[in-house]
């Protein structure tokens, strides 16, 4: 703490006189006038005779009176000057009636330095008290306002935890904290309602305990604060306690301090069931929709070979077995009962496709072996086929044949699609956000933006020649993967399917 100067902090003292009023100043001037004026008339009235000696000794000793009066009252400067007007007036009368300053040895002499020493020192020792008590009293005052701070910083903290309180008391998802060693800490009002416990019954239990089947919740969590998965946002099937089944979206992610250090996992437990049950009536009135959009391509693909057999047909009878006309006819009828078989095999690859069996997979082998066996039927088309940083990644769980039959049938649009034209295709890949992605880019004519978002509907096709249910398997068996597809394309720039398979996080769980 910086120091305030001695003249200053004396001003502001408690006993400074520039705090003091004008008449507490003027009366003290008088008292100590009194004094001095008392004891030189009491010198000065009583005789010299050696019987009055003793009476001039008491009466010089009375000038401290006056003088440590004026030291307590005004200090150093005060208690001086009253010293040296003591010292004057005694002076004076021992000069004159006492022997001098050194009559009766040097007692007189003494007296007056002794006047002085007792000023100054007197004024000294109360203008270091005056000091002490500024000190105290600045120090005082910077407590009170740390006090007040820091009281209101209590309040701010006490209204910071009620509006946090308020607002997980509020909230319709349940919210769950846990500690380091995945014991949970506290549960909000929505936690205890869903699994049907009081906070008191759930604190400090572990979280997998709750539940009769906890889908992997609490290995997850453990994952989360091991540091093994950044966070984990999954949706679960849970069996409580009680008997209730919650199809529930469950977040967990590292809580931390403000300087990183890892305090536990918050857990939030969402419960999706009823909208689960909308979404899967949603699904079944969106299958029921395609199943007519099925049927209506079924019968229109199936109706247009039937009709031109049935001309075919009516052809032969009417020829009178012209031969030539017979071979036109059966030629004709032959194509189309193969347009037929084409068909019914690309139905029975979406009706009932095949589960996939699972491995782990490297990409970059699975890239490899398409374009070994593409290259050289997109060759006769005039394409050229390049890969970049398809090496290196990470792998993924997978079906190697299945991941074949996409990039093969992706390849062969492209090639289909620059047939007349040639061009090139570039397959690329890269990891990004828990997810291997491929993208299969040509520089063909492209895809009008009004049919991009029909590309992967069932018989959707720009070919004459084609089923219109390629992509569809595609799709379907990316999402027998849980991966997903995605296309981009504007006319005369080319078009690019991305393909997307989840990482393998744990190559423990493989």
């Amino acid at each position: 703490m910086k120091s305030q100067p001695i003249a200053d902090r004396r001003d502001t003292g408690l006993y400074g006189a520039n705090q003091r009023p004008d008449d507490s100043v003027a009366r003290d001037v008088l008292m100590i006038v009194t004094l001095l004026a008392a004891v030189t008339f009491l010198h000065l009235f009583t005789n010299t005779s050696p019987e009055a000696m003793p009476m001039h000794l008491l009466y010089r000793k009375l000038f401290y009176l006056p003088i440590m009066y004026a030291g307590f009252v005004f200090g150093r400067r005060g208690g001086l000057i009253t010293a040296v007007a003591a010292s004057m007036l005694y002076g004076l009368h021992a000069t004159v009636s006492l022997g001098g300053l050194f009559g009766s040895g040097i007692d007189n002499l003494y007296e007056i330095v002794m006047y002085l020493a007792v000023g100054v020192l007197f004024g000294w020792l109360r203008d270091l008290a005056e000091v002490k008590t500024a000190d105290l009293r600045q120090v005082s005052h910077q407590l009170e306002d740390a006090y007040r701070k820091l009281e209101e910083r209590a309040i701010q903290l006490v209204n910071i935890q009620d509006y946090t309180q308020a607002i997980l008391r509020s909230i319709t998802s349940g919210v769950i904290t846990v500690g380091p060693d995945g014991s949970m800490a506290t549960a909000n009002p929505a936690a205890e309602r869903i699994l049907g416990m009081r906070e008191v019954d759930i604190v400090p239990k572990r979280i997998g305990i709750l539940f009769a089947e906890d889908a992997g919740l609490d290995d997850e969590v453990m994952k989360v604060l091991e540091g093994r998965l950044p966070k984990s946002v999954k949706e679960m099937r849970l069996l409580t306690r009680g008997g209730k089944v919650l199809q529930a979206q469950v977040s967990i992610s590292r809580m931390r301090d403000i300087d990183g250090r890892i305090l536990g996992a918050v857990v939030t437990v969402e419960d999706v069931s009823e909208v689960k049950a909308l979404t899967d009536q949603l699904i079944r009135a969106d299958r029921l929709a395609a199943m007519g959009e099925l049927t209506a391509g079924v019968a229109h693909e199936v109706r247009n070979p039937l009709g031109i057999i049935r001309a075919s047909v009516q052809l032969v009878e009417e020829s009178s077995f012209n031969k030539d006309r017979l071979l036109e006819a059966t030629s004709v009828i032959k194509q189309e009962i193969d347009r037929l078989d084409r068909v019914i095999k690309a139905l029975l690859d979406f009706g009932r496709p095949s589960k996939p069996h699972l491995a782990v997979t490297d990409i970059a082998d699975v890239v490899d072996d398409v374009l070994l066996f593409t290259r050289r039927f997109a060759g006769q088309s005039n394409v050229s086929i390049s890969s970049l940083d398809v090496k290196g990644l990470p792998r993924v769980m997978a079906d190697p044949d299945q991941l074949k039959q996409v990039f093969v049938n992706l390849i062969s649009n492209a090639v289909q699609a620059m047939s007349q034209t040639g061009g090139s295709i570039e397959v690329r890949a890269c990891a990004n956000e828990g997810f291997v992605s491929v993208a299969v880019s040509d520089t063909g004519p492209g895809i009008p933006s009004d049919d991009l978002k029909k590309v992967f509907d069932p018989f959707y096709s720009t070919r004459d020649e084609g089923t219109g249910l390629g992509l569809t398997i595609v799709h379907r068996i990316l999402d027998e993967h849980d991966g997903h597809i995605e296309v981009a394309s504007a006319e005369g720039t080319g078009t690019t399917f991305t393909v997307s398979i989840p990482i393998i996080h744990d190559a423990g769980e493989a």
